[in-house]
């Protein structure tokens, strides 16, 4: 478990354990043995339940609500969602306006995953922001990867973007793209692994 200075009182340093969330926030890695690995299935669980609630509704207003408990963030309502949506916890999951999220996306969002403004997500399109070492011995270890994707993105039906990756202003992912690398700004990016087909 990580320690983080706290504060300073009388010279003398108070340290504070990190939790679980911060450590993946801040993109460290996290042992399948961590102390706090219950907290986290839990709070899984916990957005799972949330998300039968949002999955079974089609009132837009509910949905953005609930998806608004889920993120504990306020979800505007420029945000247009169409369940089912899967999302493993929402606590590093931030939603811009004007979003529009089609049938049967994943989002992992524990290593965070940030959506700007405009961005369009057609369906069956997977955010994995989550991976796991390659070494059999470490292989359940939980490694972040932040994912971002910036303004007026368009991902394309079936896309799945890695751990670690940004998708740039403007730019398209192509229909069934496997993004394992960067896509610039004003660029389209397609096939497995994607790479830059043309300027926009």
């Amino acid at each position: 478990m990580t320690i983080v200075p706290l504060h300073y009182q009388n010279e003398k340093i108070i340290m504070k354990e990190k939790s679980i969330f911060e450590s993946l926030k801040d993109g460290e890695p996290v042992l399948a043995s961590h102390p706090q690995a219950a907290q986290l299935r839990a709070s899984s669980y916990r957005t799972i339940k949330l998300l039968g609630q949002l999955n079974s509704s089609s009132d837009p207003d509910e949905i953005r609500d609930i998806l608004g408990k889920i993120t504990g963030t306020f979800i505007d309502e420029s945000v247009a969602v169409f369940p089912p949506l899967y999302i493993n916890n929402g606590q590093h999951l931030s939603i811009g306006k004007n979003v529009f999220i089609n049938f049967n996306c994943t989002f992992l969002a524990l290593g965070g995953i940030t959506i700007e403004d405009d961005v369009l997500i057609a369906p069956g399109v997977e955010l994995l922001s989550e991976g796991h070492p390659l070494p059999p011995a470490e292989r359940h270890t939980l490694v972040p990867g932040k994912i971002h994707i910036r303004k007026n993105a368009w991902i394309g039906a079936g896309a799945i973007i890695l751990p670690g990756v940004t998708i740039g202003e403007n730019a398209i992912v192509a229909s069934g793209a496997v993004v394992s690398k960067d896509v610039p700004d004003n660029t389209i990016a397609g096939g497995i692994p994607a790479k830059i087909i043309k300027t926009i």
